[in-house]
């Protein structure tokens, strides 16, 4: 059975869907011996010799599809490697046999939920705007908010002049003059939450993301990470069905 090549790429767990995308774009695959550089090119992974940058990739379309939960601290980025010589999540995620790679990602100083696989399908659904999955944060702002200011936000909050898509707002409490607040996204542009209230004139000063979809940080502390259960993958999967 033929099948895109791109998905080939993501199912070997080499990367993600859109990053294999990019990756035949620039000439860096071959199938059979020729550089393939169209999009949408069908391979049976069963008898084509397919490479990656020069390694010969070994599909098992049977693969079995592994997620871990990782706690990432601040002062960290959510990448595999960093030119700037930051620390990057590899520094805390213990080794694993299969190559792994962040779904998503949090800003440098943010920190919180962080879920790794070697799906780059379900890697590319959950980020997706449009599946709808709702990622959840605790958000402490430099000031009082008031409430009418967050029903503004609810609808779609403009940002850098543009309506994005509608999000969940919660008052939690004030402490002394900051205000905590849950604030959910179905979608995560960078620096997302700052800007939002960037908008309103506060200024963020901590965002902790708890949950995506059904998975929660629960009892971790930062640093850590926990394999899930098939049975919270298979959640994950059916979050990611029927919708667009």
């Amino acid at each position: 059975m033929k099948i895109r090549l791109q998905k080939v790429i993501a199912n070997a767990g080499i990367a993600s869907r859109r990053k294999a995308e990019e990756m035949i774009q620039m000439g860096e695959v071959q199938v059979n011996g020729q550089v393939v550089t169209k999009l949408g090119t069908q391979v049976d992974p069963e008898a084509d010799k397919i490479r990656v940058a020069g390694k010969m990739i070994h599909n098992n379309n049977k693969e079995r599809t592994i997620v871990y939960a990782f706690y990432k601290p601040k002062s960290c980025v959510t990448t595999l490697s960093d030119p700037q010589g930051r620390k990057t999540i590899v520094d805390f995620f213990p080794k694993t046999k299969v190559r792994l790679f962040p779904i998503g990602r949090l800003d440098y100083d943010s920190e919180g939920l962080i879920l790794l696989t070697n799906d780059g399908d379900l890697a590319q659904s959950l980020s997706h705007p449009s599946k709808h999955v709702w990622k959840k944060y605790l958000v402490k702002i430099k000031g009082k908010v008031a409430h009418h200011e967050l029903q503004r936000l609810k609808s779609g909050p403009i940002i850098e002049g543009q309506k994005r898509q509608p999000v969940r707002i919660k008052f939690l409490h004030y402490i002394n003059d900051k205000t905590w607040i849950e604030v959910c996204l179905q979608e995560g542009l960078k620096h997302h939450i700052k800007k939002m209230f960037k908008e309103l004139n506060y200024w963020v000063i901590k965002i902790k993301r708890y949950a995506v979809g059904n998975i929660e940080l629960q009892e971790m502390k930062p640093g850590e990470s926990r394999l899930l259960s098939q049975a919270e993958i298979q959640d994950l999967l059916q979050l990611t069905q029927n919708r667009s």
